[in-house]
């Protein structure tokens, strides 16, 4: 059967979307084939890659997320120097990479962003396929498939699900270069893929700029009325920034929108948390492991299922720049974010 998106043609390029080698169910330990991997290079020094690669294995180096026409391939020697048993890559003299110090936020500490129209990153990125050297316990899910046994009972039976994903612009897919890289459609390709007799059918539900606050207010409209299966429920950015939604009424608007979709429909739920944004951006109160973990709580509180894209994501983030998985570097992911939050819901298990 087709996989649906309303008002979206999704074909995602499936081998290029793969990380990790093998099923991500839950915690496990496994060697890792590396697909798009982002890094920002400045000048000619080293950027850290999340895992050091094997002394010999091959490595490709490109423009963009996914391999393509479009994509340039770089070259060791004439564009980048690799250091394996440090697990570093770095720009040489004279490399068509394009060097991060020409970026309008390089160098700039404690930032607003309002005053340098033309910021981001994604012209300044690489992508990076290697071999890792080691075995990687990632992600590191729980399984969730207990607490979603409608929507695991609709997907094996072959009917149709609509997904609903609600939250941010996060969620509404700032800063991925297609649609088909959101990564709740990445989320929802790979349910279709495996449940082939199925009717995936997701739906952006989200809103650049909105807390729990204005997701209250769009809750109606945005997920009630759209008869969801299945609701994915994401925020935290924005009720984490000065001036935004103390903890306490964070867990309080989550916990209210989830019993408003349950009393009007029958759907599942699943709560994720998110990242934290660039520590030099001015905005920022930089607690966004508080808001995870209130993220959390809500969930056990109320038998919602739990995705842990924080801990994940930070797990990726120890060896590399903020800048490296930022797409606006301020506070959304980019291509390869959102492959981690759509890893760390496949990881639930369904």
């Amino acid at each position: 059967m087709q996989h649906f998106i309303r008002g979206l043609f999704c074909a995602v390029t499936t081998a290029a979307l793969i990380l990790i080698a093998g099923c991500a169910t839950g915690p496990s330990t496994r060697f890792a084939q590396v697909r798009g991997e982002s890094c920002v290079l400045v000048g000619e020094e080293p950027a850290r890659l999340a895992f050091a690669p094997t002394a010999t294995g091959p490595m490709q180096v490109r423009s963009t997320f996914e391999p393509g026409e479009k994509s340039t391939v770089f070259v060791e020697g004439r564009d980048y120097a690799v250091d394996r048993a440090q697990g570093t890559i770095r720009r040489v003299a004279g490399s068509r990479i394009p060097d991060f110090r020409k970026n309008v936020l390089y160098g700039q500490d404690a930032f607003d962003h309002n005053k340098f129209p033309g910021f981001g990153n994604t012209g300044y990125f690489v992508f990076v396929d290697y071999t890792a050297a080691k075995p990687i316990p990632w992600p590191k899910q729980s399984r969730q498939t207990d607490l979603l046994p409608a929507t695991r009972k609709k997907l094996k039976g072959g009917g149709p699900i609509k997904i609903v994903a609600y939250g941010d612009s996060i969620t509404a897919g700032g800063d991925a270069t297609k649609p088909e890289l959101i990564f709740w459609n990445q989320w929802a390709t790979s349910l279709q893929e495996k449940y082939p007799n199925a009717r995936v059918i997701a739906e952006n539900g989200a809103t650049g700029g909105d807390s729990t606050i204005q997701g209250l207010v769009r809750l109606e409209e945005k997920v009630l009325r759209q008869s969801p299966d299945l609701v994915l429920i994401g925020f935290g950015m924005n009720d984490h920034n000065k001036g935004g939604v103390p903890i306490s009424q964070f867990e309080a608007n989550l916990l209210e929108m989830i019993s408003r979709i349950r009393a009007a429909t029958k759907a599942e739920i699943v709560l994720y948390s998110t990242f934290p944004p660039n520590p030099k951006w001015m905005y920022g109160t930089q607690r966004m492991e508080e808001y995870a973990a209130a993220t959390e709580r809500v969930a056990q509180q109320s038998g919602c299922a739990f995705a842990d894209v924080y801990g994940n994501w930070q797990a990726i983030a120890t060896r590399k720049k903020y800048e490296d998985l930022l797409g606006n570097n301020i506070n959304h992911p980019n291509d390869f974010g959102h492959w981690i939050y759509s890893e760390t819901l496949k990881a639930m298990g369904l």
